[in-house]
């Protein structure tokens, strides 16, 4: 029996000829990611066991994000313990204040993670990388810990399910909705424990962002890792940046698949999720009625060129509904240094937002646009569960960059349509 693609990049990390799903296998690691909230906690694990060195200070990453520039005291605490664990152990990879990004858009911006890897990080978006060609999981911080120390992780070999994609997106969606209406056809445990394949034709329509968006959310999905793919995208992509050479891996042609789901991209209408599950999702088009109070436009799910650009493209020239807060926020310092550029920066602050640094912020609950009470906030980040970004009482509805800045300057949920 054939291999998948995930299947065959943990077999060749393992050392293996070929690997089943639901084997216990122990891979070597090419990435081990932390950022200012778990690893700390890898930190403490790392001294508890004893370990006095990384395995390789190159191939450790930590990128300080949710909550730098720091927050409060203990936010400060927790950067100062990764500041002084990267300095004492060289890491190449460590990323503060003024080069800091959102990690899962820093990662592929910077080159840092390549066609092939085998990747943990100690958040549970790390399977953005999929988008790459890579094996990515989330993982805790204990693991992060053994990770950082030995190189090695131990894996249970998922099963798949693939995503036969077809067409070609309309031009007010984007990746977003793609993710959003595959979660609200299986559900948040529709691919529990599985690896989400994407393949056919329409691959190649979607973009590296688009691709990025959708491997990001499939942890949303209950997921082990989601991929696509390395094509010509995908090599374009990787070719000014990668710091390793890529490893291509494709899935045999006899690969094993739990189901094959056939999604035709040209269906696809503007989706939002609304509370308090990702699943939960509605065509924007039958939402209009409903009223919100802030808009968020970033996140390791949506603050990329692309999405910073979509929000351009609707903002400019226009203003926020009276009432409203929208917040934006870039997902790179490259990508903010493009905002302001390009000019975009400008129209952002003219329409009547704000741009922030980037952070993680809100999407978390963290800081930079808490929700009180009662309130409604319509963000492009990549959860909605109760009291996520706020109050226990308020609410957030997941949508695509087009629709938030859409419903920015109707003070609405609304469907974009260009003119």
């Amino acid at each position: 029996m054939g291999m998948t693609m995930t299947q065959k990049i943990l077999a060749s990390h393992a050392g293996l000829e070929t690997v089943v799903a639901g084997q216990l296998i122990n891979a070597k690691l090419d990435i081990v990611l932390g950022n200012d909230i778990t690893t700390p906690v890898a930190v403490n694990e790392f001294n508890k066991a004893g370990f006095n060195s990384v395995f390789n200070k190159d191939k450790v990453a930590i990128v300080l994000d949710h909550f730098v520039p720091n927050k409060d005291i203990k936010a400060a605490e927790q950067s100062k313990t990764c500041r002084e664990f990267a300095c004492s152990h060289c890491v190449s990879h460590f990323y503060d204040v003024g080069k800091m990004g959102i990690e899962h858009a820093l990662l592929p911006e910077q080159g840092v993670v390549t066609a092939g890897d085998c990747i943990i990080g100690a958040d549970s978006h790390t399977c953005t990388y999929g988008a790459l060609g890579a094996f990515s999981t989330g993982v805790g911080s204990t693991d992060m810990a053994a990770g950082m120390a030995t190189g090695m992780a131990w894996f249970k070999v998922p099963s798949a399910i693939k995503f036969n994609l077809t067409g070609k997106l309309p031009s007010n969606c984007s990746g977003k909705d793609v993710i959003l209406t595959i979660i609200g056809m299986i559900g948040v445990d529709g691919a529990l424990y599985k690896s989400m394949e994407f393949v056919g034709d329409g691959v190649h329509s979607l973009s590296m962002d688009d691709r990025l968006c959708i491997c990001n959310m499939a942890i949303e999905a209950g997921a082990k890792n989601g991929i696509f793919p390395v094509d010509d995208v995908t090599t374009e992509y990787l070719k000014s940046r990668s710091e390793r050479e890529p490893v291509v891996f494709e899935a045999d042609k006899d690969a094993e698949y739990e189901k094959v789901i056939d999604i035709d991209l040209s269906k696809i209408v503007p989706t939002v999720a609304c509370p308090h599950l990702p699943e939960n999702t509605h065509p924007a088009s039958e939402l209009e009625n409903i009223k919100i109070d802030q808009v968020v436009i970033g996140s390791c799910t949506n603050g990329r060129t692309e999405d910073m650009k979509t929000a351009y493209n609707i903002l400019k020239g226009k203003k926020i509904a009276d009432g409203i807060r929208c917040i934006i926020i870039p997902g790179t310092m490259q990508i903010l240094r493009e905002c302001v550029e390009r000019g975009w920066y400008t129209a952002f602050i003219d329409a009547g937002a704000v741009v922030s640094t980037p952070t993680c912020g809100p999407c978390l609950g963290g800081y930079m646009g808490i929700l009180a009470a009662g309130e409604r906030c319509i963000a492009t980040t990549n959860r909605n569960f109760v009291g996520r970004m706020g109050h226990v009482d308020s609410e957030v509805y997941l949508a695509s960059p087009h629709t938030a800045a859409a419903s920015a300057l109707t003070g609405y949920i609304t469907e974009y349509k260009e003119a």
